[in-house]
């Protein structure tokens, strides 16, 4: 198995410093020796037989259960130097039979009907909040930021999120009913009620996501109703439509459906905003540690599979914007934050859940940089002059001082 190991970090790592000691006392150097090293040892020869076997499910498990473990720097920094040395490399011919009896399989087996939709976002977003509490912003916002400039603080950079979302609805008319499909613990629906004057409906399939976007609605009397309810069943129309950090979860197979049942559900003059996470490279099924225990049933799209859909389904495209670092830096200030409260954490869950989640974090974030992964806001429209000539209704200056002012009320969570 040395023998093995070897050959492929040999082939794999020419940049940074890794060293490896493998269960027999054997220790091994790769890369160039630039950067700060990072030194890991396998503890038993079954986590080393199960890692390279397969590297994309066992890597993570080994280090969840002690299989492997990090004796110098971190796990983020030994994910930092795998994924920055792997990109653009084609995968060894194992890993892709994998990867295609994997699609094989979720392509028949594992479609995001009502049900499992609902169960597999119930085992992500219905574990006990106060995890969550403790490395997000007070508003829980848990998706992409928008870093206006590298030095932001996590707060801010979510407010600019917020606001950048609000300038691409158009909610400059008060009163307009706005949809949120997916609507997490409602901070961006109670946003849009506090500053814009909007009503929203808040939609979403973890009750307890919804407990808690209800228990805020009412606390401040804004005019937000969040239901637990699964998007294909939404009968009413709104002027506006908005979706976060939800699409992933929607499934490849499911892309038309969603469109034409955002189509039926837009006014005529109505505008949409969707805001995922997406590939910019080719498109490939989700790695399979994440699909077991952070996103069952979780898909990232390329622009390629999005647009026919969106072009079939009868919306027009009336904006794209690419948010390529952001994510990455929004994954570090978690990370870093979760980290700090370690502690706190193992009040609620146990050692295991604490690598589980840094090896999430760590590993989003270095794909994020390395791997082809970034974030979409496409806006949509029925009709082709719903929005304006220019962007720069995006960027208003009276806007921002307004939302920047609303942030100051902005209600405490109360997580019980």
């Amino acid at each position: 198995m040395d023998r093995l190991l070897d050959y492929i970090l040999r082939r794999i790592v020419k940049k940074g410093a890794l060293a490896v000691t493998t269960p027999n006392g054997n220790r091994h150097v790769y890369g160039d020796g630039s950067g700060s090293p990072v030194a890991i040892r396998f503890t038993s020869r079954s986590w080393l037989m199960a890692v390279l076997l397969d590297p994309e499910l066992r890597l993570g498990e080994a280090y969840m259960d002690g299989g492997l473990v990090v004796e110098q720097g971190s796990i983020a920094d030994f994910l930092e130097l795998m994924i920055a040395n792997a990109a653009g490399r084609e995968p060894a011919a194992w890993t892709r039979l994998l990867r295609d009896i994997r699609t094989f399989l979720r392509e028949r087996f594992h479609l995001n009907n009502p049900f499992r939709a609902q169960r597999n976002a119930r085992h992500h977003y219905n574990i006990d909040s106060r995890i969550y509490r403790l490395f997000l912003d007070p508003d829980l916002q848990y998706s992409c930021a928008y870093f206006e400039t590298e030095t932001s603080s996590l707060e801010d950079a979510q407010l600019a999120k917020k606001r950048h979302i609000a300038g691409k609805l158009l909610l400059g008319r008060p009163g307009l009913r706005v949809l949120d499909i997916g609507c997490g613990w409602g901070g961006l629906g109670l946003h849009l009620a506090r500053t814009a004057k909007a009503s929203v409906v808040g939609i979403n399939l973890s009750d307890e996501q919804i407990r808690i976007a209800q228990e805020r609605a009412a606390s401040e009397n804004l005019p937000c109703e969040f239901r637990l309810q699964d998007y294909r069943n939404v009968t009413e129309q709104f002027d506006r439509i908005v979706s976060v950090g939800m699409f992933e979860h929607v499934g490849k197979a499911f892309y038309p459906a969603f469109f034409e049942k955002s189509r039926d559900l837009l006014k005529d003059d109505g505008v949409m905003l969707l805001h995922t996470i997406g590939r910019l490279d080719a498109p490939s099924i989700t790695n399979a540690w994440v699909w077991k225990y952070i996103f069952p049933g979780g898909y990232t799209p390329t622009l390629s599979e999005l647009t026919p859909a969106i072009e079939k389904a009868g919306l027009i495209i009336t904006d794209i914007e690419v948010l390529r670092l952001h994510y990455a830096m929004t994954l570090r200030r978690w990370r870093e934050r979760f980290l700090a409260r370690r502690e706190e954490v193992l009040k609620v869950f146990d050692e295991r859940f604490i690598r589980m989640w840094e090896f999430y974090l760590a590993g989003f974030e270095a794909s994020f940089r390395h791997f082809g992964l970034t974030v979409f806001q496409i806006q949509l429209a029925r009709k082709i002059d719903a929005v304006p000539l220019t962007r720069n209704y995006m960027y208003d200056p009276a806007q921002q001082a307004a939302d920047t002012a609303a942030r100051r009320v902005n209600t405490p969570l109360r997580i019980v």
